[in-house]
């Protein structure tokens, strides 16, 4: 495999492809942003990346699984992630739907079962978009030998809300690469995961790597066929 910039029907290259032809899904994550005590950045987006990997393996979403066909359809179409934020009732409200709270060390993020583009439910269609800047209180430690790392484009700015959903698609890149043995360690371990910024003297070296990329659409912020994230699973690594 090299990388997912070669594939001819990505879920994440701006051209169209098949996958344009099929129903468009997204999968809504909702980040708990308080007022007072908003989470840390990298705490943020390591925690919405767990997310959508904890959804993606929870046996709901597997075989006759309640959200199995919804998990299927919107893997068949382009792979949206859209991340809104909430906080106080908003979140309450939020955690009343059917899905998945998933904490970090300060961070909450929810993630639901895929909807239609244009078919979000009230409580989460209410939520705003924009406007989740986050910030590090200090430069993050380096990730522990051993732990699958996200590493972010040094070339790339992006709003929290959109490095989360990278981040995210990164992580959904490496479990579909991984073998069985391997998603079930990862998940039995709690899926230990790190999102760094890669250093600009790597990135050209990790985006050849072999290793997964995500090359995102475009649809907000970015240039189409950007690349936004690659996904350093040691299991992935070419030996």
């Amino acid at each position: 495999m090299s990388a997912y910039e070669p594939q001819i029907d990505s879920p994440f290259r701006a051209e169209t492809t098949a996958r344009d032809e099929a129903p468009q899904f997204v999968l809504p994550l909702v980040a708990r942003i308080e007022k007072a005590a908003p989470p840390a950045r990298t705490d943020a987006l390591e925690t919405a990346a767990r997310a959508v990997l904890t959804i993606l393996s929870d046996e709901r979403s597997l075989g006759d699984g309640a959200w199995a066909t919804a998990v299927r359809d919107w893997q068949d179409a382009r792979i949206r992630k859209v991340v809104r934020r909430a906080r106080g009732a908003e979140w309450r409200r939020a955690e009343a739907l059917d899905g998945i709270t998933v904490a970090g060390g300060a961070a909450e993020v929810r993630v639901y079962p895929p909807v239609p583009l244009d078919g979000w439910p009230k409580d989460l269609a209410r939520l705003q978009v924009s406007g989740t800047d986050l910030e590090d209180p200090e430069p993050p430690a380096a990730p522990e030998p051993g732990t699958p790392v996200l590493w972010l484009s040094p070339e790339v700015t992006m709003s929290a809300g959109k490095a989360m959903a990278q981040a995210g698609h990164g992580a959904q890149l490496a479990w579909w690469d991984l073998t069985a043995a391997d998603r079930t360690a990862w998940r039995d371990a709690g899926f230990p995961l790190a999102v760094r910024t890669a250093p600009a003297s790597r990135w050209r070296e990790l985006t050849l790597s072999g290793l997964p990329v995500v090359r995102d659409a475009g649809y907000t912020e970015i240039a189409p066929g950007s690349c936004t994230v690659v996904a350093d699973h040691p299991a992935l690594r070419t030996p």
